[in-house]
């Protein structure tokens, strides 16, 4: 069963994340104050989902990797806890303050920056997951293993 959550639930995440970030940038550059409104409120509502699918993404990772520490696996359990916390610490708390301001129509200083500091850490979280994905997709033989470096060592100067 994890074998064919996995995928599925990390798919759905990054997929999501992405959506968020697009729309963002979208409606902040072409959008209406109200559509800006529209998506600031909505991401909140999707939590409800992508919560969800970032816990059993995770958890039927650790599943499948058995413990092991190492090679891929080791990567992209290493990267978790940098995703897990940029989302509890800056992404979550940002959005429901990013919601709260847009809802009463305060698009003031504090909002733009917390806006700016959202993209950033959104940006650095499709970085990761997109990275974990291409190991995963590694791992199955979807994508082929990188090969060694085949380029010679340089020599240090004496």
């Amino acid at each position: 069963m994890p074998k064919a959550i996995h995928p599925i639930a990390g798919a759905l995440a990054l997929l999501m994340i992405v959506t968020f970030w697009i729309s963002t940038v979208i409606t902040e550059v072409f959008g209406s104050p109200g559509a800006v409104v529209a998506v600031k409120s909505a991401i909140p509502w999707a939590f409800l989902l992508l919560i969800p699918a970032l816990a059993a993404a995770g958890g039927s990772g650790i599943r499948l990797a058995k413990g092991g520490a190492g090679g891929l696996a080791g990567e992209k359990r290493r990267r978790m806890p940098l995703i897990a916390a940029n989302g509890l610490i800056v992404l979550v708390p940002a959005a429901l303050f990013l919601a709260a301001k847009a809802r009463a129509g305060d698009f003031d200083g504090a909002f733009y920056a917390v806006q700016a500091v959202e993209l950033i850490a959104g940006a650095v979280n499709i970085t990761l997951l997109g990275l974990n994905m291409r190991d995963g997709l590694r791992m199955t033989g979807r994508l082929p293993k990188p090969t060694p470096s085949s380029k010679p060592e340089q020599e240090t100067p004496t």
